[in-house]
């Protein structure tokens, strides 16, 4: 079946600096979902959205009908609504994809499915990144040389606040000496997420073969081959009933001593 994809794009850079709307003109989502299509053609339906359309182009009817999300931001992550985010949390649960690119480290919504600060070292100085693949069995590493080289780029180094990924299969070193886990992957719920980091949007990365493919494969990967999607529901077994789940929403609250004696 055709993998329904929305690249999401934060398009404030683009459209107050010059040098970045010249590289961008069609702003990063538009070159970023290019490139998916590019590289997966009929396999893929591709469309974009911004920060700036009514929320924030992220309605509930958009999601459902979305098998993997590309998130792009960086300026303005605070303003993405809490209740956008809480919206986008679950249906990752339940099964959505989600690809974060660059400073969407910083993201509200990478930061909920990761529980860390996500914070990590940067230096913007034009640095040549070298991003080598150390899992080349990995479906998101296929096609990729080693190491994909990127002449210019922002430098992200460690300590990167993350939890231990599920699996590590990019690691970017640069030319002032430091390290980085650029390429990861994490499962929350029934959903799958991949985090690459080159991209930032002083620098045409966007536009590298090999990034945009490492972009792809990693869009096909998180796609779910679940036959539903549906957020889990959390069900309770007690000993006179113990075969047949409840439903409920959070946990129970605890009885006051006085209710207890009632009891």
């Amino acid at each position: 079946m055709t993998i329904r994809v929305l690249v999401w794009g934060e398009n404030r850079h683009e459209q107050v600096e010059p040098h970045v709307a010249e590289i961008y003109p069609d702003g990063m989502h538009s070159t970023i979902a290019a490139g998916i299509s590019d590289n997966l053609g009929a396999e893929v339906s591709v469309s974009t959205t911004t920060l700036d359309e009514p929320e924030h182009g992220l309605t509930e009817e958009v999601l459902a009908r979305t098998d993997v999300l590309v998130w792009w931001g960086h300026a303005a992550h605070g303003e993405v609504d809490d209740a956008v985010v809480e919206r986008v949390y679950q249906h990752v649960l339940s099964g959505m994809g989600l690809v974060v690119l660059h400073s969407g480290h910083w993201s509200k919504i990478f930061g909920k499915l990761m529980g860390t600060s996500c914070t990590l070292r940067w230096r913007s100085e034009r640095d040549r990144e070298l991003v080598w693949t150390v899992n080349p069995t990995h479906p998101i590493a296929q096609g990729v040389p080693h190491p994909i080289i990127i002449e210019q780029q922002e430098m992200y180094g460690e300590f990167f606040d993350i939890p231990v990924p599920d699996e590590l299969i990019f690691v970017s070193s640069f030319s002032g000496g430091e390290v980085f886990r650029s390429g990861c992957t994490f499962r929350r719920g029934h959903g799958k997420i991949f985090y690459f980091s080159p991209g930032d949007q002083d620098y045409p990365v966007y536009h590298h073969k090999d990034v945009r493919k490492v972009i792809a494969n990693g869009v096909a990967w998180v796609n779910t081959d679940l036959p539903e999607r549906k957020v889990p529901t959390l069900l309770r077994y007690e000993t006179e009933d113990f075969f047949n789940g409840h439903g409920y929403t959070g946990p129970i609250e605890a009885e006051s001593h006085e209710e207890r004696a009632d009891a």
